[in-house]
């Protein structure tokens, strides 16, 4: 390494973040990046650990550790650490088509595995990363590259989030011609609509988008397959089609009053806040509006805590955001040891905006949903909760949540956003391909493979593996697009 002992001589300093009484004000990115002399201190500190668990990708206790794309961590710390950016943005892009999505959402699995995290603080993986991808965009490195040759096959990619950008990506530097296939009016799928724009601005979706649009991909938006145009239709013009429609199918609450005006699923809130926001600025009316109501988000994780975070800047009157599951532990325990990911209780930015706003965290634990209350008008005007208690199953051994006899109590809500998770991809596409789907409602594959039932379609992404993480999508992406190219040509290079 560049600095052997730069993880003794600098501490660990991230990008810093406006205050929450400040960004709530808008619904742009609020991080600063650091200088490049800072960063090049961060990236120093990246040290000759020998075994770089950061770019493992691998599961340990049933939990993925380190980098799902084994991006090459420790190069590129040390190419940042001499100021060599463009080498640095070239190691990168060898294992990630899209740093500039990853260095923004993902929850840094590279961070958490990071060897210094072992008895210390970890490396600023997240934020190197952040600042290789938008210096070479600023350097005018991040370009369009098309192929020189055509391979003349053709492929259609349903669905155009990561897992279906990342294999039009690969599958386009072959030299095979993608035509992406999007329902919605804009290319990026949960980039663009299921992410909030403080976390990822949809300038950066658009700007990917126009280089790819530059090296040959085709994008068709506002074509829904299975209902605008036909599987067959796309068999007979395609050589190969994948399926990377996600897994868009939300869970549901059922309880009674579920009929009640006022409750929508997580991902219709979200998506109606961004494309309002894209269309006309945010007009009034033009969307789901928390303002000046008293919101309940049902769902404990990275969706929920975005309902929280969007609802604050709607200037919402009062945030609870339901947890069924115990509050985690603040610190790793005895059984949870690194590199193994921290099963330890996250406070991230929705939750710090509600309680700079509102005087306390917006979460309540071991609590769920009895019956929802409306008027004689069908309005919902409360809710009726309920405590839990976790309880061994003697037949099973597993932990079940039961309700607590008599802990009912009432809250008052006018808004419930659903963020309970998703149950896998919509029927309608996997009948109109006739593909398989698991117990999950995923579409099941090949043991091994991302090969379906159907001959010449295969699958990636949360529609393959159920839901997950951008960087595990980009993953299943870039394996499929292997898998394809070697189908077509009887051998790859991907």
């Amino acid at each position: 390494m560049g600095k052997s002992t730069g993880f003794l001589e600098y501490q660990r300093k991230d990008a810093p973040a406006l205050s929450e009484l400040e960004r709530i004000r808008h619904f742009n990115e609020f991080h600063e990046p650091l200088s490049e002399k800072e960063q090049k201190c961060q990236a120093a500190r990246c040290m000759d650990c020998g075994v770089p668990f950061c770019q493992s990708g691998m599961m340990i206790a049933g939990m993925m550790s380190g980098c799902p794309l084994n991006n090459l961590i420790p190069e590129w710390n040390d190419l940042v650490y001499k100021g060599a950016w463009e080498l640095a943005y070239k190691r990168l892009r060898l294992t990630n088509n899209f740093p500039e999505f990853t260095s923004r959402v993902c929850p840094a699995l590279c961070e958490k595995a990071c060897t210094c995290g072992a008895q210390g603080d970890p490396v600023t993986v997240r934020a190197n990363e952040y600042s290789i991808v938008e210096k070479a965009y600023a350097n005018g490195q991040a370009k369009a590259c098309p192929p020189e040759v055509r391979t003349g096959k053709t492929i259609a990619v349903i669905g155009s989030g990561p897992s279906g950008l990342a294999a039009a990506d690969q599958l386009n530097r072959r030299g095979h011609s993608v035509t992406v296939f999007e329902r919605s009016d804009r290319p990026g799928g949960l980039l663009m609509y299921g992410i909030p724009n403080m976390k990822l601005e949809k300038n950066i979706i658009e700007r990917r988008i126009k280089i790819m649009e530059k090296e040959g991909i085709i994008f068709r938006t506002g074509v829904n397959v299975g209902k605008d145009i036909t599987a067959e239709e796309l068999l007979r013009d395609f050589d190969r089609v994948i399926l990377a429609c996600g897994a868009s199918n939300p869970r549901d609450i059922k309880a009674d009053g579920r009929d009640a005006e006022g409750i929508y699923f997580a991902v219709d809130f979200l998506k109606s806040t961004t494309k309002a926001l894209l269309d006309n600025g945010l007009k009034e009316g033009s969307f789901i509006s928390a303002k000046d109501k008293n919101v309940m988000v049902i769902g404990g994780g990275d969706t929920g805590n975005d309902c929280v975070g969007t609802c604050v800047r709607h200037g919402a009157k009062s945030v609870l955001q339901l947890e069924m599951m115990p509050k985690l532990p603040d610190q790793r325990t005895a059984n949870n040891p690194w590199p193994q990911w921290p099963r330890v209780c996250k406070t991230d930015y929705g939750q710090q905006e509600a309680a700079a706003v509102f005087g306390s965290d917006p979460r309540v634990y071991q609590t769920t949903v009895k019956r929802f209350i409306k008027d004689e008008n069908g309005k919902l005007t409360g809710a009726e909760l309920v405590r839990l208690e976790a309880e061994k199953n003697p037949e099973t051994g597993r932990m079940m949540m039961k309700e607590v006899p008599q802990s009912e109590y009432t809250v008052h809500v006018e808004l419930v956003l659903i963020a309970a998770g998703f149950l896998g991809s919509e029927s309608y596409v996997t009948q109109a391909f006739g593909v398989e789907t698991d117990s999950r409602s995923n579409v099941a594959s090949i043991k091994g493979t991302h090969q379906t039932n159907v001959d010449r379609v295969f699958t990636a992404g949360d529609m393959h593996s159920g839901q997950s993480l951008v960087v595990r999508a980009i993953r299943e992406g870039r394996d499929c697009a292997r898998e394809v190219d070697l189908s077509l040509m009887g051998y790859t290079n991907l």
